[in-house]
């Protein structure tokens, strides 16, 4: 089981970012090997973090993902050890104070995933091969399970998952089946697949990003060393194979460098890949933005991370990408050249153990 949970907290990462014009903003990371999250306080110009007082606050068996609510009020972390999610009221501080009992998922819940509205919060469970779907308390945070059974993904091992900007459709990547899974999201959190779905991708798929208009969606195929490329149907959610698609990254004749996480920055005109090996690499592309193909290597790429890099992070500023290594302890922190796409190194933080999920707010 050890084993198995260890692979699940390296291949799914929940993250998300949200900041203003401030310098100063919040960061919290997860560490499945200490069972604990994280607060830092984030300084936007030069990448560098401080460690909140009372840093780190427990959570339960083996943190594998970490959302906020729109609202900035409350924190959710999966515990894929234990089979539930731990809820969290933010203080002005950025302190946490854990609000229990913990509300119980499917087995080995790896991805949380939440609407941009904060309604609803979806569960991604690994070893139950489901998604589980709650309603969140606007006043409290507070959880109420709606999904009663919970949603099959027609796939097995869901270990990461993203919604689309509008809302209205969320996708899961299937890390034992080489496959996506579509649905479609209504007005109450019902879930319904979309057309094509669960649509292959390369071996091993456990990072999904989508670009900030919701036009293309991107896979990272870690058994494959690739990534795959789609568009979505604005109107069904379907997707459709970008042409060339998956994409080569490092590989060789002999050897497959893995692929752990995509991200597009949010102009949407670069998208950038990380390397799962002891000497980690960022790898950046031009997107063309009527195809959606990763057109050129940005000048200077592929730019070094630390050891293990499992996740990239964008600064919704479009001013920054973060990324986590897991065998270093570390957070990269680089800044963004937007008119070339190029990455600058500006910091580097140790966690002390290895980092698997981070979430910015103000």
């Amino acid at each position: 089981m050890r084993a198995r949970l260890a692979i699940l907290t390296f291949a799914s990462l929940m993250v998300l970012v949200a900041c203003s014009g401030s310098t100063h903003q919040f960061a919290y990371i997860t560490t499945p090997f200490n069972n604990g999250i994280s607060a830092y306080r984030l300084d936007t110009n030069t990448g560098s973090f401080s460690q909140v007082l009372g840093s780190p606050y427990q959570t339960g068996i083996s943190p594998t993902a970490v959302v906020i609510h729109p609202s900035g009020k409350f924190a959710y972390v999966s515990n894929a050890g234990e089979n539930t999610i731990s809820l969290y009221k933010i203080g002005s501080t950025g302190a946490l104070t854990e609000v229990t009992p913990r509300t119980n998922t499917d087995m080995q819940p790896a991805a949380l995933i939440m609407d941009p509205g904060g309604a609803f919060l979806f569960s991604a469970n690994s070893f139950s091969n489901t998604i589980t779907v709650y309603s969140i308390t606007p006043n409290s945070g507070v959880l109420k399970l709606i999904s009663t059974p919970s949603y099959p993904t027609s796939g097995f091992t869901p270990v990461r998952g993203t919604i689309a900007p509008s809302g209205k459709f969320l996708y899961v990547a299937n890390s034992n089946s080489a496959s996506i899974s579509g649905f479609a999201v209504d007005s109450s959190g019902k879930l319904t697949a979309v057309p094509n779905s669960p649509i292959a991708v390369g071996n091993g798929p456990n990072w999904i990003a989508i670009d900030n208009a919701g036009k293309f969606l991107y896979v990272a195929n870690l058994q494959d060393g690739t990534f795959s490329g789609f568009t979505i149907d604005s109107g069904t959610g379907a997707l459709t194979p970008i042409s060339g698609s998956p994409f080569g990254v490092a590989n060789t004749g002999t050897t497959i460098v893995p692929v752990s996480s995509v991200v597009v920055d949010a102009t949407g005109k670069y998208v950038y890949v990380t390397t799962l090996t002891t000497s980690s690499s960022v790898y950046g592309y031009t997107i063309n933005g009527t195809s959606g193909a990763p057109t050129a290597g940005i000048a200077g790429s592929p730019f070094a991370a630390g050891g293990t890099a499992g996740f990239i992070v964008p600064d919704t500023t479009g001013k920054l990408l973060f990324v986590g290594n897991q065998t270093s302890n570390t957070i990269s922190g680089y800044q963004i050249t937007p008119s070339t796409g190029v990455l600058t190194l500006i910091s580097t933080t140790s966690t002390t153990t290895a980092p698997t999920a981070m979430v910015v707010i103000k």
